[in-house]
């Protein structure tokens, strides 16, 4: 009588390995393709150090600009500086006439006193350009005063000719003057002066300069011819 054979079963692993995969899930084939995350610690620290120096810079301006308003109040305390003053102490007209020409001639002689009221500034005057001119803005003469320094607490008393000769005017320039000048209600001009102004302590060396504009206005009444 023939044995029977009875096939053997499969061990784990041999099962295993005969049985098909199932296949990857979409979270895992996404998992797959992602590329790898790198931190760049370079850039993070390249972008402190910026915004830190900005930081810093500002601050500094900052404390400049607080250093300079301190220094100007304890400048404004100690010197309390006021601005000089200009007054016109007298006119002479020798001539101001209209020809039939429309020619324009003046000579009038101008005193100006000028008076510096601070107490520890000095101002140091270039020559002073001085114009007469209407309300119109039409030159009536030019003229200048010399360049001088003005010391303190002092009173200062400026001349000059303003003069202009054979000066063309326009047609109604010229009206306008002649009936100014005959006018009762006299002729409004204006007195300019320009120069440049360099402004110092009367105990230290230290200076500034500035451009000085003067506007002094008058009337001329009642001139006939």
């Amino acid at each position: 009588m023939a044995d029977r054979v009875y096939p053997k079963q499969a061990t784990n692993g041999t099962a295993a390995a005969t049985n098909p995969s199932f296949p990857a899930t979409k979270a895992q084939q996404y998992g797959a393709s992602r590329p790898v995350y790198r931190p760049q610690p370079e850039r993070h620290r390249y972008r402190r150090s910026c915004c830190s120096c900005c930081l810093w810079t500002t601050i500094a301006i900052l404390v400049l600009i607080l250093i300079a308003a301190v220094a100007s109040a304890i400048l404004y305390v100690l010197y309390r500086p006021h601005r000089p003053t200009f007054t016109v102490s007298s006119l002479k007209i020798s001539a101001l006439n209209v020809t039939s020409a429309s020619k324009l001639i003046t000579n009038i002689n101008l005193n100006v006193t000028a008076k510096n009221p601070n107490k520890k500034v000095v101002y140091s005057y270039n020559p002073i350009t001085v114009a007469l001119v209407t309300d119109d803005d039409i030159a009536i003469g030019e003229g200048s005063f010399g360049s001088f320094v003005h010391g303190t607490k002092n009173t200062a008393l400026l001349k000059a000719a303003i003069t202009s000769s054979n000066q063309e005017l326009d047609d109604a320039s010229a009206a306008k003057l002649k009936k100014a000048l005959k006018s009762k209600k006299g002729l409004p001009l204006k007195i300019k002066l320009d120069t440049k102004v360099e402004a110092k302590s009367a105990t230290t060396a230290s200076t500034s300069n500035a451009k000085c504009k003067v506007d002094l206005r008058l009337k001329i009444w009642k001139w006939t011819f």
